[in-house]
């Protein structure tokens, strides 16, 4: 593979350490005991606000109304409608199966059984995220989730949680709000705790708490994904606009200071304009301080020899976000050869920031290379596809002895029995 680095990321952007697993450990354990006490009590520490309860009720939403510009309101709901038509584009490719099997007395298939109870975390940080609201809950429901609470922390300010994250949670068609956050939000996903009923499934991305929590409660709750820092990665050729290219790797870069946006070309000439146009638009950039460092501590960027190269070498690293900057002739086949990401987004005029907000797809997507093996929060997170076999005698007595040997192969005397004393009432 022909990759020459011309910048490497300084710094490795997620550790997980003792310390973090201990502080987790210790607020799931307090939640566990202490409820709804807990989770106000954390509110108070972490989040420097007093509430009272964590349960948002409906005046205080009707209200957030108010709070928001009416085109604030109009465009989370034309984004609503994006992500619910996408959601339903996706259920419609999923079917329940039914077939009979060419051993007679044998039908075999599996249903769609959503989830009942889905717990939505949505992030709070500089600025409110209205748009994960939307990922998560609008999604949930489309996936014909019974009930489906959304949770944020208060933030300074409003003394609860954002009325634009509220509202956006509202027309999502969450069932029920909190007003909670961190890894105590988790816990009280997890386990119930006073309001707050325990779930079957908690979705949405957080810090490195938020993150740690998900981890250790596993296995009594299901999670969508264990979420890092947010990545981007640009691939182009000579006809991409280094403007563009600038832009957008700053973009992600204003995220988060460990968000990782990565540039690889196959011409010299594009990464150096795109690095003095990244220069120039960070002298005005409002977020310059968080992107300064997200660049300057994780960003990357590459020479291919070819475009091939290129190829290769981001199926490797496999990002969450993956930019196709290259001549329109060829952009579906790159496209087509790119096999490990997140979410694509291909042409000149294509950045991460419609995934984020307005296109329809899902922006709560896998991270560190794990889009080799897994994919984002999409309809089908939400959705079990449980088995079944109806099997008449006819079908007993064909599948018998095999399914004897294997039992004795494995010794497991009973299962045998199991089926011979079945196919003895028969004879």
């Amino acid at each position: 593979m022909g990759i020459r680095t011309i910048k490497e990321a300084e710094k490795k952007t997620y550790r997980r350490d003792q310390e973090l697993t201990r502080t987790v450990m210790n607020i799931i354990d307090d939640v566990r005991t202490h409820g709804e006490a807990a989770l106000i009590s954390y509110a108070e520490k972490f989040d420097h606000i007093k509430i009272p309860g964590v349960k948002v009720d409906s005046s205080a939403i009707t209200n957030a109304y108010k709070q928001i510009p009416e085109e604030t309101v109009k465009h989370i709901s034309f984004a609503a409608g994006r992500i619910r038509d996408f959601a339903k584009k996706q259920l419609d490719c999923i079917k329940p199966l039914h077939y009979t099997s060419d051993i007679p007395g044998v039908e075999l298939g599996h249903r769609l059984v959503p989830v009942e109870r889905c717990g939505c975390y949505i992030p709070s940080g500089r600025y409110p995220l209205p748009s994960t609201a939307l990922m998560s809950v609008a999604v949930a429901k489309v996936a014909g989730v019974k009930y489906v609470a959304a949770c944020s922390p208060p933030v300074a300010g409003h003394g609860a949680i954002h009325p634009a994250v509220l509202v956006a949670m509202d027309i999502a068609g969450a069932d029920e709000i909190f007003c909670m956050g961190g890894a105590q939000a988790i816990a009280a996903y997890a386990y119930g705790a006073g309001a707050v009923s325990k779930m079957d499934l908690i979705v949405g991305p957080g810090n490195r708490f938020v993150t740690e929590a998900k981890r250790q409660v596993l296995g009594d709750v299901g999670i969508d994904s264990l979420a890092g820092p947010s990545e981007v990665l640009i691939i182009a050729d000579g006809s991409a606009n280094p403007v563009h290219i600038a832009i957008d790797l700053l973009a992600q870069a204003e995220h988060d200071p460990n968000a990782k946006p990565i540039l690889i070309s196959i011409d010299q000439g594009i990464i150096d304009r795109s690095l003095k146009e990244l220069e120039r638009l960070l002298k005005d950039l409002p977020t310059r301080e968080v992107a300064i460092q997200s660049w300057t501590d994780n960003g990357a960027v590459f020479f291919a020899d070819s475009i091939d190269d290129a190829i290769a070498f981001s199926n490797e690293i496999a990002p969450e976000h993956l930019e196709v900057q290259v001549e329109p002739g060829i952009e579906r086949d790159v496209a087509d050869k790119l096999l490990h990401y997140g979410s694509l987004f291909v042409g000149h005029y294509a950045p991460v920031a419609f995934g984020d907000f307005v296109s329809g797809t899902n922006h709560t997507l896998p991270t560190m290379s794990t889009a080799r093996y897994s994919n984002g929060v999409w309809v089908g997170t939400f959705i079990k596809v449980p088995f079944h076999q109806f099997v008449s005698r006819e079908g007993c007595k064909r599948l018998s002895i095999p399914a004897m040997h294997f039992a004795e192969t494995e010794g497991l005397y009973a299962h045998r029995d199991s089926v011979r004393l079945r196919v003895e009432e028969t004879e």
